[in-house]
């Protein structure tokens, strides 16, 4: 079992920068990859980025590429997403998950996730 708690979401101006962390604890970190995915209201669950286990590779979806950053840190048990030059359609409620058997951008290939952190952009 594998418990994941983010934190650091808020409210931001669009142009602006926030930095998400995922702390986990419970079996060992770096067996997992993980991922980020985010929920507009009325929206599905879609991919944001995932990293692999030991943090070499990388991918994003189109629409934060270039913007975002996941990185990970396996001493620490906690993998982070830096989110510049934030869009008001970047607001959503951003959840992090760890994955088992690999890197995925789907949603179905992740074990465990957190209970979501709320990122909002306004205008």
């Amino acid at each position: 079992q594998v418990q994941l708690v983010e934190s650091g979401g808020g409210l931001v101006q669009a142009g602006g920068s926030l930095r998400l962390s995922c702390a986990a604890s419970g079996r060992t970190f770096s067996g997992y990859a993980m991922g980020w995915f985010r929920q507009a209201p009325g929206k599905e669950r879609e991919f944001v980025t995932f990293i692999s286990r030991s943090g070499g590779s990388t991918y994003y979806a189109d629409s934060v590429k270039g913007r975002f950053t996941i990185s990970r840190d396996n001493d620490k048990n906690t993998v982070y997403l830096q989110m510049n030059s934030l869009k008001p359609e970047d607001t959503a409620v951003y959840y992090c998950a760890a994955a088992r058997y690999g890197a995925t951008s789907l949603a179905h290939d992740y074990d465990y996730w957190g209970q979501g952190t709320q990122v909002t952009v306004s205008s």
